[in-house]
C-alpha cells in the first residue's frame, strides 16, 4: 500500500481510528434523520422508504446543515 501511495503524488492519506463516529459526518446525518422519524407510524416498508428519501432530499438542499456536520468533526478537509 505504501508503494501505491508513494507512486501517486496527488493522493493524500489520512489515518483514522477504526471506529470513530465523532469523525464521521455521516453519523450526524443519520442521527438527524432518525430524530425526524420519531413518533411516525407507517403502514409498510414502501411508505417508510419514501419518507426517508424525502427527508434525505430535504437535507440535500440545506448546505448549511451538511457543512455543520462536517465542521462538527473538527477535521481540516482542505487539500494540502
Amino acid at each position: 500500500m505504501k508503494q501505491l501511495v508513494a507512486a501517486r503524488s496527488w493522493l493524500t492519506i489520512f489515518q483514522l481510528p477504526p471506529y470513530a463516529p465523532e469523525l464521521n459526518p455521516v453519523e450526524g446525518v443519520w442521527s438527524h434523520l432518525k430524530r425526524s422519524l420519531v413518533n411516525l407510524a407507517k403502514r409498510g416498508i414502501d411508505q417508510l422508504t419514501a419518507l426517508i428519501k424525502t427527508r434525505l432530499k430535504r437535507m440535500q438542499y440545506r448546505p448549511g446543515l451538511i457543512d455543520g456536520y462536517v465542521a462538527k468533526t473538527g477535521l481540516d478537509l482542505t487539500p494540502s
